[in-house]
């Protein structure tokens, strides 16, 4: 569990690392000049990330899939090289969907407006200052991006049915919050990360759901990974104990 929380918590910095500064300049400033070449390559990385971070999130439910459901063989099957592996593959996935992604965009003619409405390069808000018709690339990235979510949420949903369905079956009041215990974190992690992508999706992106947009975008780039080591650390006794300390030490004050 703990070695693919570190990828993870890799790829939530990286993903803040690639869109926050960017956006601190525009907040600071109103506005901020960018690079054509810049904007595809802050494009491409936040894809990556993106991808990477839904595949990490995937096998972690398997993991804690495989750790309630089938404990006895779980040594058995997560191995060193099983989990190194697993690790691998989410990245390799995440990059080379995004270059799949990237290379429909890039092959489109830009010869209009130059200002995007957004605090970074947001593939919808791109699209729209292409002066090419961009309907082949709206089909073919909304096939390849729904694909993959589609298996991702629902790989994720039947892992936890499965969790579930464990747990409901284990007479131990006390097992069965020991057990809770060690997927909830996890549980929140996808539930926060999933559910601003998914809203994301369905919320419409122009006229005065833009403002919507953003805010949901703001939560999906730079929130939701700063709160994942939140979440994390609270499953720790010694963080539980020192952040309960301190709060009623204040609270005395």
């Amino acid at each position: 569990m703990y070695f693919f929380l570190s990828h993870l918590s890799v790829c939530d910095i990286l993903i803040s690392t690639n869109v926050t500064p960017k956006t601190l300049q525009v907040l600071l400033t109103g506005r901020h000049l960018l690079s054509f070449s810049s904007c595809h390559t802050q494009l491409y990385f936040f894809g990556a990330f993106t991808g990477t971070e839904c595949c990490l999130l995937s096998v972690m439910s398997y993991d804690r899939y495989l750790a309630i459901c089938d404990p006895l063989h779980y040594s058995f099957i997560m191995k060193r090289h099983l989990p190194q592996f697993l690790a691998t593959l989410c990245w390799l996935v995440g990059f080379f969907v995004s270059m799949i992604i990237e290379s429909f965009v890039v092959a489109l003619d830009y010869c209009g407006p130059n200002v995007i409405d957004h605090f970074f390069c947001d593939l919808t808000r791109l699209l729209e200052l292409s002066c090419s018709d961009t309907k082949m690339t709206d089909i073919c990235v909304t096939i390849i991006v729904s694909i993959i979510g589609i298996f991702q949420v629902v790989f994720v949903i039947v892992t936890y049915i499965c969790i579930f369905t464990s747990i409901l079956q284990i007479s131990s009041i006390t097992g069965r919050q020991k057990i809770f215990s060690t997927c909830s974190s996890h549980l929140a992690v996808v539930s926060t990360y999933y559910g601003t992508l998914i809203a994301l999706y369905v919320a419409p992106s122009s006229g005065h759901f833009q403002t919507l947009n953003k805010v949901l975008s703001l939560l999906n780039t730079i929130i939701t990974p700063l709160l994942n080591p939140i979440i994390y650390s609270l499953r720790n006794k010694e963080i539980r104990s020192a952040f309960s300390k301190n709060v009623l030490r204040r609270l005395k004050r």
